[in-house]
């Protein structure tokens, strides 16, 4: 959430970002309860010093010996006007709040202008597409063949957007989770974390979740519990309306976790295979920083998810996402995408985000620099390192041979008991 006075203060500066957003009317009728709440605060302070020259008057009265009974009884309606006005004020507050609930975070001034995401800038790349000679197939007719990926049990078991990995297909699956999880603990720093999947309205309120985006979450009927849309929702509720020491940040985890999502509307996009489900499993990353830092550890952090792709030898490109496209809470992202030969183009596996504030401010985390110094909102940051789904499916598409096996990444055979290729289930 935006601070209220930053809002207040450069309230131009807030619409002109929005306008980048592409939208107009977020703040609402912000100025006009802005300028409601300045006359009934003045109204307040009016108040307020005429009963103190009143109680001055009294005391005086009563010191000298004279009747003060008129100034007392001008005190009683005085007193009635300045709490219904201090209420109005607090309502006026609150309502301010609940307009700056829906408004987005700020885009960072490195952020690309643009409209949508053909609008956003293309930052490096790594490696070559593969060139084949044969035509490549799409994972949703590899893994069936293989055995190793079933799409109607799951739509037998669950329903659509939902996948059964079998047999080698499990294992892959299992063993990438693996490799991220250790890569990023044992060489990138990141204890790990193995939080619930189940979260309450408080937690994604925190990361910006709700109210905004209630319809893409799963709700568990008769609670206030939710599934979680991915464990950057758990992580960076672990320290939620708690003050972390200065000389301790930045503070990193990461965490595998299996995400829901309802996928609202999505329609119509990547409906095949298993790009975009219901169900999914990633590797996160989360980062608590010193504000002066964050943009650093937003590098570093996007890094560390690209290494990941660098070690299963799997092309890449790295782009910043425009305003016009950029998640609600973040004021700056990377998305890396993964080639897929059946495609033909680079398709995201993560986004790496620096929230600055915005997400403290909702979660009340905040830091010390020092004993006794004043507590401050930190940065928290986040990029899944990576979406095991899609990477599982990149190894696959990748990696296939004319025969339809696959041949498994060097990076991964230590977690496959040495195995080096994935041949067709018997």
């Amino acid at each position: 959430m935006l601070d209220l006075s930053f809002v207040r203060d450069n309230l131009q500066l807030v619409k002109q970002k929005m306008r980048e957003r592409g939208l107009e009317d977020v703040l609402g009728d912000f100025e006009t309860l802005d300028r409601e709440r300045r006359k009934v605060l003045g109204e307040v302070e009016s108040r307020k010093a005429r009963r103190n020259k009143v109680s001055d008057e009294i005391a005086a009265r009563k010191k000298q010996g004279q009747d003060a009974a008129s100034l007392i009884a001008e005190m009683k309606p005085l007193g009635e006007e300045i709490r219904e006005l201090d209420e109005q004020a607090k309502s006026c507050e609150e309502r301010l709040r609940e307009v700056l609930r829906i408004v987005p975070n700020v885009p960072h001034t490195s952020v690309p202008v643009g409209r949508s995401a053909a609008d956003n800038q293309e930052i490096r790349r790594w490696g070559e597409p593969r060139k084949f000679d044969f035509e490549p197939q799409a994972h949703w007719d590899l893994g069936p063949a293989l055995g190793i990926l079933d799409f109607e049990r799951a739509t037998k078991i669950t329903g659509a957007r939902f996948a059964v990995y079998a047999g080698v297909g499990a294992k892959l699956e299992r063993a990438l989770a693996n490799f991220m999880l250790d890569l990023h603990t044992r060489e990138h720093g990141y204890s790990e974390i193995l939080p619930p999947f189940v979260v309450n309205s408080a937690s994604l309120f925190g990361t910006g979740n709700l109210p905004k985006f209630k319809e893409d979450l799963f709700k568990l009927e008769g609670t206030d519990y939710y599934l979680i849309p991915t464990a950057e929702v758990p992580v960076t509720n672990l320290y939620r309306d708690e003050v972390l020491e200065a000389d301790k940040l930045p503070v990193k985890h990461c965490a595998w976790t299996a995400c829901f999502r309802s996928e609202a509307g999505s329609y119509g996009k990547d409906t095949r295979g298993i790009i975009r489900q219901h169900q999914f499993q990633k590797v996160e990353l989360v980062k608590f920083a010193l504000p002066e830092s964050s943009y650093d550890e937003l590098e570093s952090l996007t890094r560390n998810a690209e290494e990941v792709l660098q070690r299963l030898e799997l092309p890449y490109r790295v782009v910043a996402l425009s305003t016009g496209d950029m998640g609600f809470s973040s004021a700056k992202t990377y998305d890396l995408e993964v080639w897929l030969p059946s495609a033909r183009e680079y398709k995201e596996i993560s986004s790496c985000s620096n929230f600055e504030a915005f997400q403290a401010r909702r979660a009340n985390l905040r830091f010390r620099r020092g004993k006794g110094g004043k507590t401050e909102f930190l940065h928290t940051l986040n990029g899944s390192g990576l979406a095991v789904g899609r990477t599982w499916l990149a190894v696959i598409e990748n990696y296939q041979q004319a025969d339809g096996s696959v041949v498994v990444p060097a990076a991964l055979r230590p977690y496959l008991d040495g195995m080096e290729r994935i041949v067709k289930r018997q």
